[in-house]
């Protein structure tokens, strides 16, 4: 009985690990509930789409749009309501302010930026991202909008 009794709580813990973390599927347009298809028709005006995905996060059903706009990417996060959720958008390395080059190089060590985002949230910024190669390596780092190391990763 009481191997039984472990059994399942370890099935219940392990289950309960697995729903935490986010569940992402590739998905066609036509699969869009029509809030999140009119959001995505507003914000993909002019821009070539590349796909969607479905979401669950803590409960929670979340689509992305990933598009490229004017030459740069834009991934946007939008919640089962047709609500943005978040806005991940491609900038140019030539255009952000100095502090934020030089917070996100530090980050950075001696690896490369090779591309930098901005996310926002509630049209808000929080952060910029960077994708950082080394040693033939990428990973990504981020600063807030002032350059700084943020207490959390947006």
């Amino acid at each position: 009985m009481n191997i039984l009794k472990v059994g399942v709580i370890s099935a219940v813990v392990i289950l309960s690990a697995a729903s935490a973390v986010a569940e992402e599927k590739k998905i066609k347009r036509s699969d869009l509930p029509p809030a999140v298809e009119k959001t995505v028709a507003a914000q993909s005006a002019g821009a070539t789409v590349k796909g969607f995905s479905k979401e669950n996060e803590n409960g929670q059903t979340y689509y992305e749009a990933e598009m490229v706009i004017n030459g740069h990417s834009k991934d946007i996060l939008i919640d089962a309501n047709g609500a943005i959720v978040e806005v991940e958008e491609e900038v140019a390395m030539d255009s952000l302010p100095a502090d934020v080059k030089a917070g996100l190089q530090a980050k950075a060590g001696e690896g490369k930026l090779v591309k930098v985002e901005t996310i926002t949230k509630k049209d808000k910024l929080v952060a910029y991202e960077a994708q950082v190669a080394k040693g033939g390596k990428k990973s990504e780092v981020q600063v807030g909008p002032d350059g700084k190391p943020l207490d959390h990763e947006e």
